[in-house]
């Protein structure tokens, strides 16, 4: 059977999941979904998707489509999401699932209600890097004492991943710390019991916070630091260190290295090196075998849960 799919937001990420799909059989996407046509119909023509429209919910009305992978602005994350499930439609959304508590929470009863697959990208689950000290924490032979983590952008003007302009304002909390605390619990295996932030000055003209510092304990006793900026005008990107009871490993996206900066050989941990791929694979075999994917919305919402008291506290 062939999984027939609508990709909503056809911009840098949009773009990602496309690649990673070329790779994966019997899936095929037949809709793509973008605010602007012209550009959108482009990315259509190039990937030989025959439907274009601007409108989720024309979508939505194909009869035979019977997924669909939301890339949009943060702000439409948890309604489209709604949408999709009520359409009786699977759904896969961008991290984050929400930029608010209760939307994340409406969406994981819809999808209880309606037995549908509702997944989140929290890409750091399947990035092969994190997946090989993941197997080594459930094999015992890794028990993470701190993860130190620094998500570091320079982005002082509304941009995306590409360089281009954003339709909409990007968020140090709700967005890049969602990977790191999700990926925290994950990987220490231990649901998060303590929570800290203390944030820097609101930018004047974007009105967020461009500096963040976060601080994180598990159940077990794992702790971990994050450090955020919009600010740093240097190497850019995620960088997570991993000090365990029997090592130290250090990614850097698909990378890892040990403390000593000797690389780990991680390409056979996975079918493929990429992890959207690997997170694509996993929404459509679980769409295939009726099960929970790993990254489900019911399995993500904890983290949700600790940004939603991370910024009362902010906001306190």
């Amino acid at each position: 059977m062939t999984i027939k799919v609508a990709l909503a937001g056809a911009g840098a990420f949009g773009i990602k999941h496309l690649d990673g799909i070329k790779n994966i059989p019997d899936v095929e996407v037949i809709s793509v979904i973008g605010r602007d046509l012209a550009k959108t119909q482009e990315v259509a023509d190039k990937y030989g998707i025959k439907h274009v429209t601007d409108d989720l919910n024309e979508a939505l009305k194909i009869q035979e489509l019977d997924a669909v992978i939301l890339c949009t602005p943060t702000q439409m994350h948890a309604s489209q999401s709604i949408a999709c499930l009520q359409a009786g439609k699977h759904v896969q959304v961008e991290i984050p699932l929400c930029d608010e508590l209760k939307a994340g929470q409406e969406v994981a009863r819809l999808q209880q209600q309606t037995g549908k697959v509702a997944m989140v990208g929290h890409t750091r689950r399947f990035n092969p890097s994190h997946q090989y000290v993941h197997n080594k924490v459930l094999a015992g032979e890794f028990n993470i004492q701190q993860m130190d983590v620094q998500t570091y952008f320079f982005r002082r003007t509304n941009t995306n991943a590409l360089g281009q302009a954003r339709s909409w304002t990007d968020h140090l909390l709700w967005h890049h710390a969602a990977h790191t605390v999700d990926l925290f619990a994950y990987q220490a295996n231990s649901p998060i019991v303590k929570a800290n932030a203390v944030q820097g000055p609101i930018h004047p003209v974007l009105g967020i916070a461009m500096d963040m510092s976060i601080q994180l304990q598990a159940a077990n006793g794992a702790i971990c630091t994050l450090s955020l900026s919009f600010n740093n005008d240097g190497p850019l990107g995620t960088y997570f260190r991993y000090i365990g009871d029997t090592g130290t490993y250090i990614a850097r996206y698909d990378d890892l290295f040990t403390g000593k900066e000797e690389q780990i050989d991680v390409s056979q941990v996975a079918v493929s090196m990429n992890g959207i791929e690997l997170q694509d694979r996993e929404f459509f075999a679980a769409i295939r075998e009726g099960r929970e994917p790993n990254s489900s919305v019911q399995k993500v919402l904890p983290c949700y849960q600790v940004l939603h008291d991370l910024e009362q506290q902010l906001n306190g």
